[in-house]
């Protein structure tokens, strides 16, 4: 590729944690690994060998884990790591005044070259094909140019994790809200805040022009602007889909996106719900453009967590992604827009109301309080 940048699809979580472990042991001067949720399970505990093994071979390693997402993982996890040469840090440990900043990214880079992201984080549950076992996610290769902007981004944030409390001014100001440009692609970084979010804003840009649009989401539930687009597209005669979960891990989650579906069909948009598995993987694809990484397409991601999205213009990258949505699209079923209305009984209409009011409207009160006493 002219542009000295590859991009490679991970299709699943088997596929995807083969290339990090490969990426690890091949490294020759550096690791990052930033991870939401790691758990003490088997395949955690390869990567943290093969973390050990590589800081026994002379690469400067370092581990960030959000506290709250990785939660059940003791600090003693760590001590052979650490006792190797490794730098392991938490992103804002738990507090109740402060548990609402999370840090919900996912990437890897070795030796500032080589970068993956993506859905899935280091347990269990992403081993698999998704559709006969493990969860359904996506992660994204990513060789050359854009994987040192993903290495300067986590040497921001982990620079600012080491002091306690987390000083959430200093992360207001550093490069955790910004989107850099390189040829074919763009890094999208987002942080909790007043400032304009890079990734609605790069959305919204893509949809004031699209004429097809599809979107693979785990927890969905955007703001009014970007349904107001997404319908827009539709009644316009543009072709909207989306994959959202037949099952899922935070079932108040499907709830709140469900709430949705009538007003989302009677604009002419296409619903499916995906069956076999757990749906948790990530990727909206636009005429053009496709996007991947750590944020779904809700409120926690689009206004409260620190996230990361890659959107990629180069159109055999793209290609693939359209690919991708097609082949999950096999296993999903379709909502029927003339049944679905009266399928809902009042019990279940107020479920979704009430799961609605509780992410799009609670969570955000209560994380925006916090935030305004830590500044």
């Amino acid at each position: 590729m002219a542009s000295g940048s590859t991009f490679h699809w991970l299709r699943t979580g088997d596929e995807a944690f083969a290339e990090m472990l490969e990426a690890i042991k091949s490294a020759k001067s550096s690791v990052r690994l930033e991870m939401y949720i790691y758990d003490s399970s088997p395949i955690g505990e390869k990567f943290r060998d093969a973390l050990l093994d590589a800081c026994m071979r002379g690469v400067e390693v370092y581990v960030l884990l959000d506290a709250i997402g990785s939660i059940g993982l003791s600090e003693s996890f760590w001590t052979e790591f650490r006792a190797g040469g490794g730098h392991f840090r938490w992103f804002n440990r738990f507090t109740f005044a402060r548990f609402g900043m999370r840090n919900h990214r996912k990437n890897l880079v070795c030796d500032e070259h080589i970068a993956i992201v993506g859905g899935f984080n280091i347990a269990t549950e992403y081993q698999g094909d998704g559709v006969k076992t493990g969860w359904r996610d996506l992660g994204l290769k990513i060789s050359g140019p854009l994987a040192e902007h993903l290495s300067a981004a986590f040497d921001d944030i982990f620079a600012s994790a080491e002091i306690k409390p987390l000083p959430f001014s200093r992360l207001r100001k550093s490069r955790q809200k910004k989107i850099i440009t390189v040829p074919d692609a763009e890094l999208l970084l987002s942080a909790p805040g007043r400032l304009r979010n890079p990734l609605k804003r790069a959305l919204r840009a893509d949809l004031r022009r699209a004429r097809t649009v599809q979107i693979v989401c785990a927890y969905f539930l955007p703001t009014w602007s970007i349904r107001k687009s997404l319908n827009r597209i539709a009644r316009r005669g543009g072709k909207v889909q989306l994959i959202l979960p037949g099952k899922s891990d935070i079932p108040v989650s499907r709830l709140a996106a469900r709430s949705l579906y009538q007003g989302l069909m009677r604009a002419g948009i296409e619903i499916y719900e995906y069956q076999p598995q757990i749906l948790h993987a990530k990727i909206i694809v636009l005429d053009d453009a496709a996007y991947a990484g750590s944020a779904n397409l809700d409120i926690r991601s689009l206004h409260l967590n620190y996230e990361l999205l890659v959107r990629v213009t180069n159109e055999k990258v793209v290609a693939e992604a359209r690919e991708i949505f097609l082949s999950d699209l096999e296993h999903c079923q379709r909502i029927d827009p003339k049944t679905w209305k009266k399928s809902r009984t009042f019990l279940e209409k107020l479920k979704e109301r009430w799961a609605h009011f509780a992410l799009a409207r609670l969570d955000p009160l209560i994380s925006r309080r916090q935030w305004k006493l830590m500044r």
